[in-house]
């Protein structure tokens, strides 16, 4: 009988859960580690922005080789002193004893691109063309984006008189032809002052209409949302509302036209170098490589052809990353 009593109350204790007497609802169940474990892994993940254009850029094939691939390049300029030299002769001086003996060979174990016509090494000429060409990209785009940054925000924010001043001024840059502009300053430099620093400065001060236009319409959409009006309805400042709260919304258009405006502005370098305004030797630039062999076309096209190569492969890097940042930020991709 005992027995049958205890599955009698079992079973009304199934059907009947216990109650809390003062509100007659079911009793809340003590909060034990064991449910806490499991409530904090059933709990996903915070998802940033951020996070989730770095998981599609991860995913996109062509945008990680081409990110592989500007490493490789970075790395080799960077450390081409520790190597280079010690491997294939000096690339950058001219050895009188050794350069009719050198001149024009083609690809061999010491001279894996050959040599060219005074008998330096073209690989190591190429290494090094890849140093110029990166600082003239990077710094070009860095002086372009900060005026560019600086201009579209106070042009967007601020709108009226301000705004018409500063987009007048970008509709007059922008008439003149990019790189006719930058030939017509260079032409200004004296031959002997010509070099890294005119190119780099013609690039950057002519860069910067295309990032002001582009960020002042990203400043126009952001500043529009709720969020701003309540920031100012509690006194922040200007400068908060535009770095802390505006500025971290509108960057990602100007960060996608950043990364495919390195590889623009390494192609111009290589353009104003070809025409003789841009590096001048002893420096070594891709663009005066491919001016100087052109003559050694028909019979020995490697000259030609390498400095040719290392261009192309630079530049498309630099686009097809561009196209995979800009894929990887539109927030209407999907997982």
């Amino acid at each position: 009988m005992a027995r049958d009593t205890d599955f009698q109350n079992t079973d009304r204790t199934e059907e009947h859960p216990i109650k809390d007497t003062r509100s007659g609802l079911p009793a809340t169940p003590p909060v034990t580690a064991e449910l806490l474990h499991v409530a904090h892994e059933e709990t996903p993940p915070s998802r940033t922005l951020w996070g989730d254009a770095l998981r599609r850029l991860v995913r996109n094939k062509l945008a990680v080789i081409s990110l592989v691939w500007i490493l490789i390049v970075i790395i080799a300029a960077v450390t081409a002193d520790l190597w280079v030299p010690n491997h294939f002769g000096d690339p950058r001086t001219i050895d009188s004893v050794t350069a009719a003996a050198n001149r024009l060979h083609g690809p061999s174990a010491g001279h894996p691109m050959g040599t060219d016509e005074l008998g330096r090494d073209m690989f190591g000429r190429v290494v090094y063309g890849a140093r110029t060409s990166l600082v003239v990209g990077f710094t070009a785009v860095i002086i372009s984006t900060t005026i560019g940054l600086l201009l579209g925000a106070f042009a967007g924010y601020y709108g009226r008189l301000l705004d018409a001043l500063i987009m007048r001024t970008t509709d007059v840059f922008l008439a003149f032809p990019y790189i006719l502009f930058s030939i017509l300053i260079l032409a200004i430099v004296p031959p002997e002052a010509r070099g890294i620093g005119p190119v780099i400065l013609a690039i950057g001060l002519l860069g910067w209409p295309t990032f002001a236009r582009l960020y002042r319409g990203s400043v126009l959409s952001v500043k529009e949302n709720d969020y701003i009006d309540a920031g100012r309805a509690l006194g922040a400042s200007d400068i908060r509302l535009m770095f802390r709260h505006i500025a971290p919304n509108a960057i990602a258009p100007v960060i996608v036209y950043a990364t495919m405006s390195v590889g623009g502005a390494i192609l111009t370098e290589a353009a104003l170098s070809f025409l003789g305004l841009g590096i001048q030797p002893p420096a070594i630039s891709w663009g005066k490589m491919i001016e100087s062999g052109r003559g050694f076309l028909v019979t020995n096209p490697g000259l030609v052809f390498w400095p040719g190569l290392a261009i192309l492969s630079t530049v498309l890097a630099f686009t097809l990353l561009g196209d995979g940042v800009r894929d990887a930020l539109d927030v209407k991709m999907k997982d």
